[in-house]
């Protein structure tokens, strides 16, 4: 059989070191993690959307999300992270893998469907537009990893690293240094559409600090309409906090 699944799988835990308890923060009267999966659903590049959460009793109230949200459940480790994917990946039968942490409570589809098509096009083994990779200018969350299911096994079976294990674009991608980390897997991106370009907007939840940013956005931006835009996004944060002298 021929498959040619594109598969979006979003992790998602309570044990997060920095924020305990964020993938469940209030956004707009709803979980972070639900409003993660309320826009990912308008993607039209994907066939599969996975909540991929720990084993841990602690995690039972972020897998009932799944069924609220209507999408697919995968439960695996806590701490393996390409353990996690690899496996979900396996179960719901990618053959595109797209990695979304869920702190990024403003996923952008278009730009999410645009990666997904140039990966395809290239036929790159691993592309991002997460985040800035190679100076695409994208803000810090709106976009997606997509990993060829081949390259991920390959890794998964090799990598013997605890730190990439728990963190799978490394395996691939050294954001901080903006460097492929294995010459076997060639890394690709897509440039950022001019009136969003902008690396210095962090738009993921890592800290208290973040979140209520984030809440601010949501707070100011959703109730008007429930599917605003990173350009919504941009022109808000002008008109709150670009000053004018």
């Amino acid at each position: 059989m021929n498959n040619n699944k594109t598969v979006l799988i979003v992790q998602a835990r309570m044990g997060s070191k920095r924020l305990p308890g964020k993938s469940l923060l209030d956004l707009a009267g709803e979980p972070l993690v639900g409003r993660i999966l309320e826009r990912v659903k308008r993607c039209k590049q994907i066939d599969d959307i996975v909540l991929a959460v720990p084993e841990k009793n602690s995690d039972d109230i972020l897998a009932k999300l799944a069924n609220i949200y209507e999408v697919n459940l995968f439960r695996g480790s806590e701490d393996d992270l390409l353990d996690r994917y690899y496996k979900a990946a396996l179960k719901y039968k990618a053959k595109y893998v797209c990695r979304l942490p869920g702190d990024n409570p403003i996923p952008e589809p278009d730009e999410i469907d645009r990666m997904i098509l140039k990966h395809k096009e290239t036929g790159y083994e691993f592309s991002s537009n997460l985040s800035q990779v190679f100076n695409n200018n994208y803000p810090d969350g709106i976009g997606i990893e997509v990993i060829n299911f081949e390259a991920l096994k390959i890794v998964w079976a090799e990598c013997k690293d605890r730190n990439k294990r728990e963190h799978v674009h490394l395996n691939f991608f050294n954001y901080d240094e903006q460097r492929a980390v294995d010459k076997r897997f060639r890394v690709g991106t897509v440039q950022c559409p001019h009136g969003f370009n902008n690396p210095n907007l962090i738009l993921d939840v890592n800290t208290k600090q973040q979140y209520d940013f984030i809440k601010r956005i949501y707070d100011a931006l959703y109730y008007k309409n429930p599917e605003f835009s990173i350009k919504d996004v941009v022109k808000w944060y002008q008109q709150v906090f670009i000053k004018k002298t």
